[in-house]
This record gives C-alpha cells, structure tokens and sequence, in this order.
C-alpha cells in the first residue's frame, strides 16, 4: 500500500483524486474505455468536487455505485444514490453510464442480482473508497465476509456504522438510520485494478491506526487493503496521527 499525508482535509481528497484520474486516463489508452467505483460519504467531498473537473472523456467511462440503504428512496438527504447525483453525475457533461444501487425497490434479491450481473461482465479499473470509523470497507462491516464471491449483497449495519451517519447529519434521530444495505463485497473491491482510500479526519484515526498498523482481520475489514498490489491511501495529519511510521515510512509521501 501506498500512503500519502496531507496537511489537511483538502489536501487529502485533492490528491486522491489526481491520482485516481491518472489511473483511469491511463485505463483509456490502454482499453479505449474506463470503468471505475464510486464511494459516498463527508469524506469524499473533496475528492469528488476535484474529480469531476479533471480533463477526462467520461463519455467512455462507466461507474457502478459502491453502496446503498435499502428502504429509503432517491428523494432521501441520505439517500447515496442522491448524494452522487448531486455531486458527481449532474456535474459530468457527457457520462457512458451510471449503475445506481436501487435500495427502495420491492424485490431486494433481484435488485442483487441484476447488479451482480451487471459488474461480473467488467474488470474495475479504480475503486475509489473510504474508511468508517469501525472500520469498515463499503457497508461491510465487522466481521465483514472476506470469502463471499458475490459481488453485492445484503448487510446488517452495526451501531458504531449507523452511529457515524448519524452524527454526520445525514438523519434526524438515530432510529430513521436504517439497518441494512446493499453493499459491495470485499473480494469484489479487491478485483479492481487499482484502488484509491481516502481517509480524512480525526474520527477515523483509530480505524486506520488499527488497519495499517494490526493484522489483516474481518474485525477490521479495511485492513485487507494491504494485500492489494495497487492501493493508494491518503490520509490527513488528522486520520494518520496514530500511523506507525516507522513500518510505513518507506511507502508515505507528505
């Protein structure tokens, strides 16, 4: 893994994405054609609002959707299928293609489906995530399943999960955050060719603490993102306070 540290919140998100476009202009010399994960949250903003203005052809770029809740509608402040449209889709001029995740629909199971066939016929070129404050990779949270071969599937939210979208504004009591979602799965993440974390703030000091600096464990599922070949980590000084640097020095840019 690699790691990069900036001096702040905006300096964390903007070099991810300068990173994560070099990886998809590269993915369209190569292929003619682009397909890449996008992941919501409070931090991806920055990353998302420099993304959109880099200089790529995204009439050849498609994007799959990393998570959703199910039982709540597009309409919904919460809703992540609003939140990229906002801040991604409606800001792209021309875009190949968007597969959202629809949470709110009666048939949950075909919902599934329908996404897993759609992602099992594309190699991911970039992935962009992010970190929760449990640890936790999309919606996949302690103990997450590192075996499942599914790309989606259905997940039970834990408390610290559902706290953290509390407390970042995206609900009014902690009772309306739902209890499940469609997520996608750690294997899935992991067929990407390349991956960009972005992880700012000081909430999420301990989980990158725990997954840079423990073993790779289900209890802390980002910690699987050491054993990808091409991950790309940037942090601020806040998130990489409790980094051991003497274990990473060799892989960190500042």
């Amino acid at each position: 893994m690699n790691i990069t540290v900036g001096e702040n919140r905006a300096a964390c998100g903007y070099e991810a994405a300068l990173r994560g476009a070099h990886s998809i202009h590269e993915a369209l010399l190569k292929r003619h054609e682009a397909f890449i994960i996008l992941a919501t949250g409070a931090s991806q903003f920055t990353m998302l609002d420099t993304l959109v203005k880099q200089d790529l052809d995204w009439s050849r770029i498609t994007v799959f959707h990393l998570d959703e809740y199910i039982g709540i509608p597009a309409t919904h402040e919460a809703s992540f299928r609003r939140y990229l449209k906002e801040r991604f889709v409606d800001k792209i001029p021309i875009l190949k293609q968007f597969h959202f995740i629809n949470g709110d629909v009666k048939d949950i199971a075909g919902e599934v489906s329908r996404l897993n066939e759609l992602i099992s016929n594309h190699q991911i070129d970039v992935a962009f995530v992010g970190v929760g404050e449990n640890g936790h990779l999309a919606f996949n949270d302690p103990p997450a399943d590192f075996q499942t071969t599914d790309p989606f599937h259905i997940v039970e939210l834990d408390g610290t999960s559902r706290r953290q979208q509390f407390d970042e504004g995206w609900f009014n009591s902690m009772e309306d955050v739902p209890a499940k979602a469609i997520s996608m799965s750690i294997r899935q993440i992991l067929e990407s060719r390349c991956i960009i974390n972005t992880v700012p703030d000081s909430r999420k000091a301990d989980a990158v603490a725990r997954a840079l600096n423990g073993e790779v464990s289900s209890m802390c599922p980002a910690s699987i993102l050491k054993e990808h070949p091409n991950c790309h980590s940037f942090f601020d000084v806040d998130s990489a306070a409790a980094i051991d640097l003497l274990k990473w020095s060799g892989g960190m840019t500042r």
